[in-house]
Order: C-alpha cells, then structure tokens, then sequence
C-alpha cells in the first residue's frame, strides 16, 4: 500500500529534481524543498479537508508570538463599540453609511477591522511572515473564517500545517489574539485541480489556552451569501505582506464569467489574496483570489460564492466546536 506520507515524498522527491535540475546550488535547492514539505500535509485529497495536528497548530502559534507578533490591547475605539458577532443581514442591508466608490480607484491604507485579520505562516517556508489575508464568517459554532484555497493548499505539496489568523492584526500587535486551526476545507477540485473557479477555503479556529472562547464572540463576524446577482457595489480589504496595516477599496464588483467577479482597484497586491469582497457592508460574496491567483496591478479576481462554495461552507461549519 502507497501511504499518504509517501505519496507526499515522491511529490516533494520530483520537485526537487526538476527544480534543483534548473538551479545553482543544488544542496540548498533540496535543503528549501524539505523545509516546505516540513510544513505540509496530504490531508483528505478526495474530499478536500485537512484536520489539524494540534500539536502543530500549538507550535505556529507559539512562532507567531515568538517572532513579528505580539498580543495587545483592543483599540480604544473597537473597545468603546464593542465587537458583538453580527447576525445574518437581510439583503442588501448596509451599515448606515452611503456607498460611493474610491476616488481614485486605488487601494489605500484603511484602519484595522475586528473581523478582518492577516494570515501568517511562521517558520522557513518560503513565504513572508504573513502571506494571505482572511476574514471571520458567521457560521453556528463562531469559529470560522473564509480565505482563499491557495493560501492553504499549494500544489505538490498538500495543506499548510503552519497557519496563524491574528484577527484586527496591525502594526505588529494582535489585540484579539492567535488563533491556529483545527480543520481546514477547501473543494475536492482545488485539491485535486487547483480549479480557479473555486479558490476559496474554510478554517475552523480556536485560541490555543483559552478553551472555550469563539472567535466569533471576540471579533464579529461577516454574513456569507451565495448566488449574489452582479453587478452590486462592494469592497475589497486584504494586508499587503509589506506592510503592518491592512488597505481597501470600494468599486463595483461585475462578473468576470459564469464562475468568477472581478473588481477594477489599482494597488491590491501580494498577501491580500483571501481578503474578504464584501457587499452591503459586512456580506461576504467573495475572497481575493481565482483568475490570476486573484488578479494584477489594476484588478482583484475572486471565485463566485455559487452552490459549490456553499457546499465547501456547510461541510466546514458542520461539526462539534473547537476548543482552546
């Protein structure tokens, strides 16, 4: 019988050769390849999840504290609103403000949100210490964000084991805390195919010595809607990996074909890919990502929220919840 770890080895051993074939410094080559594999694992490929070593989950979140963060107090302002989980909206409901799009049409730095946070990924894998963005999703246990499936799941090698969600993260300072995953959910086609129309994943989290704490509880979270008609106004938000602050813009998200929308924004750059496309102000129709890997200079790309995500979503909301 060939077992998930050796299928991972030949994966790692043929990557190695065809990449080390190409580059100087062959012994180096193989010294990243196994750093990489170090921090990956097969999980359920057919069915597209991953259930987390929490011993491992434990370790990231220790490497993100260790390193580039530290927890803090709630800004004052978030502290004075408080950070009550949101229910489902009705649709098209708004926060109470008008919508209007950027002038000009460029991301620019925006405050930090509870329920909006950097991904990180710790550890000597070949990413810069937060390398995706991602956003708090209401779902019945309020343990779970959505991002995007290839800042979890990279081909040849399986799903990240080193994952790290830092929730209002910014300048450094995590002030709702570390939160590591338990399971991770992304569909069989990306899994199998990395299928752009479906760059989208689910993480289920808790906050490792704090048992019993929902994340959605301490943050808020985003209402998720599938089979939005476009074009509708929304906004991108995501944390470029050069910077300690989040950016947003605001345009109208149109269909990009059947299965992908895009959003025209200069400026939205690496390490905003799983960033939340949110309309009426806390709906989440889409994550930065799909076509492109999410997009270019001028114009974010992410998969369409259709019955495949929902189904991703119900699969990964499903379950006992998580504990610290």
């Amino acid at each position: 019988m060939v077992t998930k770890v050796h299928r991972r080895t030949v994966r790692i051993a043929v990557l190695a050769a065809l990449g080390c074939a190409l580059l100087a410094g062959g012994s180096a080559c193989l010294w990243e390849l196994r750093s990489l594999a170090a921090y990956s694992d097969d999980g359920n490929r057919a069915e597209g999840s991953y259930v987390q070593d929490p011993v491992l989950a434990d370790r990231a979140a220790s490497a993100a504290l260790d390193g580039a963060v530290h927890e803090g107090a709630v800004p004052e302002e978030a502290a004075r609103e408080g950070a009550a989980p949101a229910a489902p909206a009705a649709p098209g409901a708004t926060d109470g403000a008008p919508w209007r799009p950027s002038e000009p049409l460029v991301a620019r730095p925006a405050p930090a949100e509870p329920a909006v946070g950097a991904l990180f990924s710790p550890g000597d894998d070949g990413d810069p210490d937060h390398h995706c963005s991602a956003s708090v999703v209401h779902s019945p246990a309020g343990d779970l964000i959505a991002t995007a499936a290839h800042c979890v799941y990279r081909r040849g090698l399986g799903f990240r084991t080193n994952l790290a969600f830092a929730p209002g993260y910014r300048d450094g300072t995590a002030p709702y805390g570390i939160w590591v995953p338990t399971r991770i959910d992304v569909h069989p086609r990306w899994s199998e195919d990395q299928d752009p129309d479906l760059d989208v994943a689910f993480l289920r989290l808790r906050r490792p010595g704090h048992p019993g704490e929902r994340l959605e509880d301490t943050t808020g979270a985003q209402t998720i809607r599938f089979g939005t008609g476009l074009p509708a106004p929304a906004r991108v938000v995501g944390y470029p990996n050069t910077t300690e602050y989040p950016v947003d813009c605001s345009n109208t998200a149109r269909a990009a074909g059947p299965a992908q929308l895009r959003l025209d924004c200069a400026d939205v750059p690496d390490g905003t890919s799983g960033g939340p496309v949110l309309t009426g102000g806390h709906t989440l129709i889409g994550v930065i990502g799909g076509r492109d890997g999410g997009g270019d200079d001028r114009t974010s790309y992410s998969s369409r929220f259709g019955e495949a995500v929902r189904e991703v979503y119900e699969r990964a909301a499903a379950g006992p919840p998580t504990t610290g």
